[in-house]
């Protein structure tokens, strides 16, 4: 078989535009939050309404991230909540951030992205990661093992193996030889028969150095989760840029960031709504997990001195206040890490709360109207 074509998935379907006056393109991370009066339903009704609203106001892709395990977050099945996303879209790139390849078969994420890809050509990203995004536990129940470490060791071969199933190239003789994920390129080759010439492409997340080398070493874009780890951001970004080596994919390396960052129209309801969310990260850390409380929750509850240390940690990385604020805040923060692209994920109890933030980030930067 022919070496794959992988033009199609070149850097016009990984580099973004800048809109506005936004220093680098602006795109969404929807974790799909349920918080606490709230529904599963009522959370992914509002990741359709965002977005909806995220592509009427230009930015650039909207990701799904998998969470297992935890009641505040709706999105234990990427490809389904994308599937439903396509239907009510139909510019905005649509992608997981990510899906935890060391939970499933290589050849069952292929063609899970290949059937998105059919539904929404030329518009999916397929972001991995190799944390089990959950904890040992149900990691263990997902896998159906509890050699958990094997599964991350064997990162590197997984993501060979499911690029072989993306692109069809298994050579001569190996025992997938024969075995083609479908939707996929095997239909173009077959009598008769004419394929899309997109194909998803892979992008590495990652909280540490180890994602970031491979990435670069494999010339892949990055996604690096600063809302989490920030203090390994720029340590991670240098360590890809300099293990950065051209390839069909890209010719100069390409990170986003995702970024924690609310925005409200008075900075106290911001204080008040983050305060919220980093106490639904107190429960969650110390193996507690539930729906998101209410910011009235929240200011009830008689923090320990362990737990305000933990709160005073987390919220410093959460850009949070006015639109002019955050702006600002986001602006600094592109200085400091030099992204190429910053995916914003606002955490709070109301979806309304949340569908407003990314209006007002919108109005900040100019962005296109809808």
């Amino acid at each position: 078989m022919a070496a794959p074509d992988h033009s199609t998935s070149g850097t016009d379907e990984i580099r973004g535009e800048a809109r506005g006056t936004a220093p680098v393109p602006l795109s969404v991370l929807d974790l799909v939050t349920v918080g606490a009066g709230h529904t599963a339903t009522e959370a992914l009704r509002t990741g359709a309404e965002l977005a909806r609203l995220a592509e009427g106001r230009g930015f650039h892709r909207y990701w799904v991230a998998e969470h297992h395990s935890m009641p505040g977050v709706a999105s234990s099945s990427p490809a389904v909540i994308l599937a439903h996303l396509a239907a009510h879209t139909s510019r905005i790139r649509l992608g997981s951030g990510g899906v935890m390849l060391p939970n499933h078969a290589p050849l069952v994420i292929a063609e899970q992205f290949g059937t998105l890809e059919a539904l929404a050509p030329g518009r999916v990203d397929l972001g991995l990661g190799r944390a089990p995004g959950t904890d040992g536990a149900t990691a263990a129940a997902l896998r159906r093992t509890d050699r958990l470490n094997e599964g991350a060791d064997d990162f590197p071969q997984q993501l060979a193996e499911l690029t072989r199933f993306l692109d069809d190239d298994f050579p001569s003789g190996h025992p997938y030889a024969r075995i083609h994920a479908v939707p996929g390129p095997v239909q173009a080759t077959s009598p008769g028969g004419v394929q899309s010439p997109h194909r998803p492409p892979i992008w590495l997340l990652g909280s540490s150095g180890f994602s970031a080398r491979l990435a670069g070493t494999l010339g892949l874009p990055f996604a690096f989760a600063h809302h989490f780890s920030a203090q390994n951001t720029v340590p991670a970004l240098d360590l890809y840029r300099e293990s950065f080596r051209p390839s069909a994919v890209l010719d100069a390396p390409y990170a986003l960031i995702g970024v924690s960052a609310l925005a409200t129209d008075e900075e106290k309801e911001a204080r008040r709504q983050v305060m919220a969310a980093a106490l639904n990260m107190v429960r969650l850390r110390t193996g507690r997990p539930g729906l998101v409380p209410t910011p009235e929750e929240a200011e009830a509850y008689d923090f320990s001195p362990m737990e305000r240390e933990f709160i005073d940690s987390w919220n410093a990385n959460v850009i949070h206040g006015t639109a002019d604020e955050v702006r600002s805040g986001l602006d600094d923060l592109h200085k400091r890490t030099g992204a190429d692209e910053l995916m914003l994920t606002a955490n709070a109890h109301s979806g309304a709360v949340r569908l407003r933030s990314y209006e007002l980030i919108a109005d900040a930067y100019g962005l296109p109207a809808a």
